[in-house]
Parts: C-alpha cells; structure tokens; sequence
C-alpha cells in the first residue's frame, strides 16, 4: 500500500527526471500568474463517493479571480465536471446531509436585486437552477446546515437600518480598535448568528449586541444547540483578546460559557456524541495553542487533549467515532496532518513528506480523507486517502498544460547553526539553466511574521526569481513557527539581534555549500518582518547590492500608535511603547540608515493598516536623505495582503517591480525599464526582457 510519504517521494523522483520536454520548457514569468487553477475548499459527500470543491481562475481582462464549483468522483473514476458557472464566482460549497444538493456561497443577483450581496445558494443535484436560501440585508460571511439538513446557521451583520443613518459621513468611534487590515475602517454593523429554514427561507437571529462580534457557528450533532465564539468581555474592540466558546440553543436564549481561560479561545468542535466540545486556546497567552477538552454542558475545568504537541495545531475535527482529533500543523518546512487518540492523549503524524499537505476534509462514513497537496514545483491538487494516510490517490491535474509549458526549480534542503548554535533550517533553488563553471546572482527572500514559515511551499516569485538566472535562498530564522515554542519565542527581545544573526549565517552557510553562487551580486527582499529585516540587514551591512523591501516595518514607535492592532509589539518587546520606547527605537531600522549605502526599492500599499503605509514612507524619505539609489512605489486600492490576495494586476505587477530592481542592481543592466513605463505595453512580459 501507497502512504502519503511514499506519493510524496515518488512525485518528488518524477520532477527530477531528466526529460527532453523540460530542456525546452521556459522559465516561470510573473504574467504567468493569470494562468493559474488554484484548488480551495474541498468537501466530500455524506456517502463519500464524491469531493465538491472550488477552482479559482483569474479574468485577466476584468482584473478580478472567479471561483467555480467542481465535483469529481472520490475514486478517481471519471473527470470532474462544473457545477457553477465561474462568471457568477461560486464558494463555501457545503452537502446538504442527505447529500441531494449543495449549498454555496455568491454574491450573483436574484431576480429584483439591484444590490447583490453574498448569500447562501442551493443546488439540487438532481437538475435544475441555484435558488437563493437566504437574504440578509448585509449578506452572509458563512453557514452551516445543521444535522437533519432542515436549517442553517449563518453569519451576518446587524447594525442601523438605512433610515437610521446619520447624515454625516465623519467616521465616528469610541473604542481603540477601528480599523483591521483586511476589512479597513470598521463600520457600526456587528457580525451575529441567524437561523434559517432551508425550506422558506425564514430567519431568526439569535445572537445581538453592540459591543462584540460572533463567529464560527458550530451545530451540535442532535441538532438542538450551537457553539460559537465570541468576546462577551466588553472589551472586544478596546484592549481585549479574550474570545471565549459559548452554546446556545438553536431558538435562541441564554447563553453557556463552555471556556475557562482568560486568554483566546477559539474553533468549538462537538465530539459525536455531543458531550464534550473541544476547542484551541494558548494559555498563557504567548504560548503555542493546545487542543483542550471541556464538557458541552459548562460548569467543569478544561483539560488538555495531548500532552506532547509543541506545534501551532489548525484545522481542528473530530473523527473516529469521536476516539480521535485531527488537526493541521506546520512542521519544519512542511505541513502535516495530525492524529491525537483521545484516551492515550498523545498525537502523532498522519503524514509525511517534503511537501504542504492541507485543506483537509474527513468522511467518517469511509473513513478516507480529501485534502489539497502542493510542493515547491507544482500548485495543489486534490488527493483521497484512508485516515490512516495509506491508499493516497491524486483526483486532479490542475494547470496540467502550464506545467508542459514551464520548467520549475526544486527546493534542497540546507540546514546551518544560528546564533548560540541553535538548529536553523535554510533553503534553496538554483536558477534555472543552471550550469557547472559558471557563476550566478542569489537573492535572499525573508518571510513576514515574524511567526510564518518557509519550507516545501509553491512560491510563485521564487520560480520567477530562479527563470531570470537567480539563486534563490530562504530560511526560517528564530520567530519562525514549525520548531517549537521556544524557537517561535527566540525573537522575544531579539528584533534584528539573533534572528539577523540566524538570516546572516544562513547565507554564509549558502555561499560555503553553493561556491559557484556570486557573493558580489547578493540581493535581498522580504515582506512585513521580512521587510523589517531587510530594512535592518542593509543598515547593517554592505555586502548586498539590491534591495526591495515590501510592507516594511521601518520605525516601531510610529507603527505601534498607527498599525490596526493597538501596541501589537508589546510580546516582543516585553512591554508597550511607553514602557520599553528606548528599546523600540533601538529596533528601528530608521535609527541606523544613514549607514544604508544599498540601492533600496520601496513597495507600500495605500491601505495596509497592519503596516501602515507611513512606514515605508518614512524609509523612502530617509534613503532620498542620505543620498541612496532609492525609489517607492505606491499600489492604489491594495492593504497588507497585497502579494497574497491583491487585485491579480497589482499582484503580478509587484513581482515584476522586484525583478526590475534586480536587473538593474544585480545584473547591471542600466537599461532595465520599470513596470510603469509606457513602453512595456500591456502585452509584456517578463520573459520578454
């Protein structure tokens, strides 16, 4: 039998077979990006024969992605087919539990709606057109059927009819947080729960409030009740972080706390038989979160589920006739799935292997699993296998025609000390058309976070990196997750300390192992903390010619009193702004640019409240200062998520902006021409440069 670490092996031999097809394969360009299939959301059926999942595309034309419904049989045995039209975007989709139609989420007009807004949909399998569930005047975030498949619980938000507005257009706040990254400045609407029979359509809300939100509703397997999370402390847009788990019956009424911490508490889940909900909550609050267990009822202590996961667990269910708890997790470069067995409370690994193993969905009627796989060289796929992990199946082959068009670069492993000797794992890809003899550029690319993770991952900007002749090295220094709490930890008091140390080791470590790469035509780049670090790296040393530096932290007094998250360093720093203020400043890599001497290129978004776009004005303004090779570009429109989730133009203009800077400070070439120059045409690529 085939388990997940031996699929994982074999396609990793495929892709490092030599064929002729690859000789005359091209290099990944940014453009290439309007081409993609992305998987998302896969579901299976209650009888377990079929997967609903989602493909998102990109209308280039229109500069927006389209989301479409697709089924496929769950042995593989026939081609999926669509089952909504991607031009009305498609998403969420959800079984209805007798398994006869699906319901989804789109934002697609009814008949008389002038105003669409995202609503529940549902398609009968058996033929016939979407009908629309639900209409909530501010539309629905997301739902869940409940187990006889009569109702559904939705969120939705609540606030002022449009008779009640005022008649100013000031915004208007009372509490200290007003703003998020994502979903810029708050409005007066509260996210609540409703109730809604499928059948006519009539809702009920059951939860209200003006001072706190309501999330992740979660149905109890009779029916009857639903947990959700919410902080009921009055401080949910002050200072709080305290989310708790709370059930309500499904008509509405008192409500039970189920969590007893002080700290966040989030993803109810009801074990089968509805007697105990486990949920996550990091206690204390720095720490890693840990699966804990509390009776449905209320009134006992929780307990911890497994008592030897040093990881960040997500993607919380039950399974096994309510013996086990499955969850997702970042290991070392990689994402795994895990089992904890509830009665020995230890966990251990479902799967293994160099790759990212995600969007996982379970069938406790076949016991096999669907779940999204994708590595360094290719885009996920929907795979099937047992829950033991045995059996794996690949169901797609998305962007199977793109793939016969590219030649991609692997990732190799490169493991090196850090500071005080810590473990620190970097990696690596040759450019493509790599030949023994001669040399090549390599740009050090630094992940944001600085709690994130690089590792066996598909990086879109690392294979452009790689197409244009560059080696390309990335690590995971201190801060980063996938090691443990206390390597996640390290950079507490250590901002541009130990983690630099750590990124600077690993590139010594790269050039040692890797002598044909050029240590005179070093590049680095980096986004959110990666941006903070290459900030701090090229004013702290010369040794790197190019520089491009994304949503970048530049001074932590000013981003601390203007990010969304009100003193959102205080971890790191052992205390706020007005506490600790000499040891923010001392973090800040404004106080030591006047030793820059690298070309820098600045990229902002307008509406990055996470890192407000002051920051990297402050950068621009003080390389111009001191007489830098600098230049900022400013993306309209765009927030924090701007290299994950941008309008498609923008996200691919920006890799075409960080090549442009590399080809002009790395390569030398002077004539390189900026993505913004009319003379680059909508046509242009960068393969054409």
């Amino acid at each position: 039998m085939k388990t997940l670490l031996a699929g994982s092996l074999a396609a990793l031999a495929l892709i490092a077979l030599p064929n002729r097809a690859s000789a005359q394969a091209r290099g990944v360009t940014a453009e290439d990006y309007f081409a993609f299939e992305t998987l998302g959301d896969p579901r299976i059926s209650p009888d377990g024969s079929t997967i609903a999942y989602v493909v998102t595309t990109i209308d280039q034309k229109q500069n927006r992605r389209r989301s479409a419904i697709y089924s496929a049989p769950a042995d593989g045995s026939r081609e999926p087919q669509a089952l909504t039209d991607p031009v009305r975007s498609s998403t969420s989709p959800r079984w209805r539990p007798d398994g006869g139609a699906i319901a989804f989420l789109s934002a697609r007009p009814a008949p008389g709606d002038d105003n669409p807004r995202t609503q529940v949909w549902l398609l009968p399998l058996g033929g016939g057109e979407p009908r629309r569930l639900t209409s909530a005047a501010n539309g629905v975030t997301s739902f869940q059927w409940s187990p006889d498949g009569s109702k559904l619980v939705v969120v939705s938000r609540s606030g002022p009819s449009d008779a009640a507005k005022s008649p100013s257009d000031v915004r208007h706040y009372r509490h200290a947080n007003y703003k998020f990254n994502d979903t810029g400045w708050f409005d007066d609407k509260r996210a609540h729960l409703w109730v809604v029979e499928a059948a006519s359509g009539r809702s009920t809300q059951i939860t209200s409030g003006d001072d706190w939100n309501d999330a992740d509703p979660q149905w109890s397997p009779d029916g009857r009740r639903i947990a959700f999370v919410s902080d009921r402390s009055g401080k949910a847009f002050d200072e709080g972080h305290n989310t708790d788990v709370w059930v309500i019956d499904a008509a509405g009424g008192a409500l039970t706390k189920i969590s007893d911490h002080e700290e966040a508490d989030n993803s109810p889940r009801w074990s089968p038989d509805g007697r105990t909900i486990a949920f996550l909550s990091a206690v204390p609050e720095k720490s890693h979160p840990r699966i804990w267990l509390a009776p449905s009822t209320g009134g006992a202590p929780s307990k911890t589920a497994a008592d030897n996961v040093d990881l960040i667990p997500t993607a919380l269910r039950w399974a096994d006739g309510g013996r086990a708890l499955y969850f997702e997790a970042g290991v070392k470069g990689t994402t795994e799935l895990y089992r904890v067995d509830v009665a020995s409370r230890r966990a251990s690994p479902v799967s293994s292997g160099e790759r990212t193993l995600h969007l996982v969905d379970i069938n406790e009627k076949t016991q096999r699993m669907a779940y999204g796989v994708n590595d360094p060289t290719r885009l996920d796929d929907l795979y099937v296998a047992d829950l033991s992990g045995r059996n794996e199946k690949q169901i797609t082959h998305l962007n199977a025609d793109w793939y016969k068009q590219t030649q991609r670069v692997p990732v190799e492993r490169v493991p090196f000390k850090g500071a005080d000797g810590w473990d620190v794992d970097g990696f690596f890809m040759k450019p493509v058309g790599w030949e023994p003899g001669k040399k090549y550029p390599m740009i050090l690319t630094i992940h944001g976070g600085p709690a994130g993770m690089f590792g066996f991952d598909w990086y879109h900007e690392f294979q452009v990196y790689a197409a244009h002749g560059w080696a390309v090295f990335f690590t995971n220094p201190r801060g980063s997750t996938g090691y443990g709490e206390k390597f996640e930890r390290g950079i507490e008091l250590n901002w541009g300390g130990r983690d630099y140390v750590d990124v600077m080791n690993g590139v010594d470590a790269a050039l040692a192992k890797y002598p044909w790469v050029d240590r005179d035509r070093l590049g680095v780049t980096g986004g959110s903390y990666g941006g903070f670090m290459t900030n701090w790296i090229v004013s702290h040393t010369n040794r790197f010619k190019a520089a491009v530096t994304l949503r970048s932290i530049s001074n932590f007094v000013s981003d601390d009193g203007t990010r969304d998250g009100q003193y959102g360093h205080a971890d790191d720093f052992t205390g706020d702004i007005f506490e600790k203020f000499d040891l923010y400043w001392n973090a800040s890599p404004l106080k030591y640019v006047k030793h820059v001497k690298t070309p820098t290129l600045v990229l902002h978004s307008d509406n990055d409240f996470r890192v407000p776009i002051e920051q990297g004005e402050q950068w621009f303004r003080a390389l111009q200062h001191f007489g830098v090779p600098s230049e900022i570009v400013f993306f309209p429109r765009e927030n924090h998520n701007l290299t994950r989730t941008g309008e498609p133009k923008h996200l691919v203009e920006s890799i075409d902006w960080q090549v442009y800077w590399f080809e002009r400070y790395i390569d030398g070439n002077a004539r390189a021409v900026p993505p913004d120059a009319p003379s680059r045409g909508a046509s242009s690529t960068s393969q054409d440069r």
